[in-house]
């Protein structure tokens, strides 16, 4: 079962950046894509990015350019880096190993105006 723990959340203002991880447990991340979503107050989760067990990575049209998502497979470790951050980002952001159910707790970025 694939435990997976994300941190790095909180409150920045209009413009600025924030860095997200997300640790999973098993000895299978490095064989699977991973995935950041995020769900903002009254709308449906979606997903914001992800990166292939190869390293090639997808980006929502919302955050290109803005948003770079990388791993460690030595840690086991997804990360989000997020700059040039907008009010419209604030949202709960969770990681998902691709293919597995599971997800974790979450964690809140809130953007100031």
């Amino acid at each position: 079962q694939v435990q997976l723990v994300e941190s790095g959340g909180g409150l920045v203002q209009a413009g600025g950046s924030l860095r997200l991880s997300c640790v999973a447990s098993g000895s299978i991340f490095s064989l699977n894509a991973m995935g950041w979503f995020r769900q903002a107050p009254g709308k449906q989760r979606e997903l914001v990015a992800s990166i292939e067990s190869t390293g090639i990575t997808n980006f929502a049209n919302s955050v290109k350019g803005r948003f770079t998502i990388s791993r460690d497979n030595a840690k086991n470790t997804v990360y989000l880096q997020m700059n040039s951050l907008k009010p419209e980002d604030t949202a709960v952001y969770y990681c998902k190993m691709i293919n597995f159910r599971a997800w974790g707790q979450g964690t809140q970025v809130i953007v100031s105006s």
